[in-house]
């Protein structure tokens, strides 16, 4: 199963066959999904479902990993079984909380589940059914706790990879940030010593769709040279749009690469090495 999905194709999809997933983030992401979301569509918001709350950004991030024992309840309260297959959606064009619930799941070995290219606003303009009434999950049994999030890469790992020219971290983070230029998030401006730069916005169409697979391929294959895409870990500010990236990969077929969760909202609390391009 391909890991992303176009509007044109879901519309021809039964879909009493899926669970179709709203993932949003913000105070009001809740409201955004009540005014507006597929038929059928049930609700999750990334800072309580697919995020624990940060104890201290500096061991972690600011978007820290839930549980596996609390994210199988989410599942499960959402309807999702193992073998379900889910269609998860945002309303930022599968930039932040659908590609991390797809991380996530993929990372506890759920196979069936992909993400709608261009988001909410790619499926109007498809003319799928858009609701404002609330989608009530179908219950069902727990799901299975697994052991942990596969896929993942600590600041230790990350750390030894820039220093390993058989590896490559990405930093997907628009190129402003990367540089030094700005930081709106985190407390301070830079990137990793040795992580290369391809912001996120790289992997989308002018009208915020996904490159097909070949041109991901290509695009990728240039920045990776030698490395394979198991030597690769990808990270951004906290961990969340990294899932993008490595939702991309997965499209073109070069798989295996990690997320460091962290991401530079861990990094550069830590009193490490910080570059940064001089103004």
């Amino acid at each position: 199963m391909k890991p992303i999905i176009t509007p044109e194709a879901l519309a021809t999809m039964d879909w009493k066959d899926l669970v179709i997933v709203d993932a949003r983030s913000g105070p009001d992401a809740y409201q955004r999904y009540l005014h507006a979301h597929l038929q059928g569509a049930v609700f999750a918001d990334l800072d309580n479902d697919l995020a624990a709350k940060p104890v201290d950004a500096a061991v972690g991030g600011r978007h820290p990993l839930p549980s596996p024992a609390d994210f199988a309840k989410v599942l499960t309260r959402l309807g999702i079984t193992p073998q379900s297959h889910v269609v998860i959606y945002d309303d930022k064009a599968g930039a932040n909380p659908a590609a991390r619930m797809w991380w996530m799941l993929k990372a506890i070995g759920h196979e069936q589940v992909q993400v709608l290219s261009g988001g909410l606003q790619a499926a109007m303009d498809q003319h799928l059914p858009v609701t404002s009434h609330l989608s009530a999950p179908v219950a069902t049994a727990e799901y299975p706790v697994p052991a942990g999030f596969n896929g993942t890469a600590d600041i230790e790992e990350v750390k030894a990879a820039v220093k390993d020219g058989n590896r490559k971290v990405i930093d997907v983070r628009e190129s402003a940030r990367y540089l030094g230029y700005t930081e709106p998030l985190d407390l301070i401006a830079g990137h990793i010593p040795g992580a290369v730069n391809m912001p996120y916005s790289n992997n989308m169409t002018p009208d915020n769709r996904y490159l097909g697979e070949d041109e991901l391929k290509k695009n990728y294959q240039e920045l990776l040279g030698n490395v394979a895409a198991e030597q690769v870990i990808v990270h951004c500010g906290s961990g969340v749009t990294a899932c993008h990236t490595l939702l991309a990969l997965e499209e073109a077929g070069l798989t295996g690469a990690k997320l460091y969760v962290g991401s530079w909202s861990e990094w550069s609390r830590r009193d490490l090495p910080i570059a940064k391009e001089e103004v």
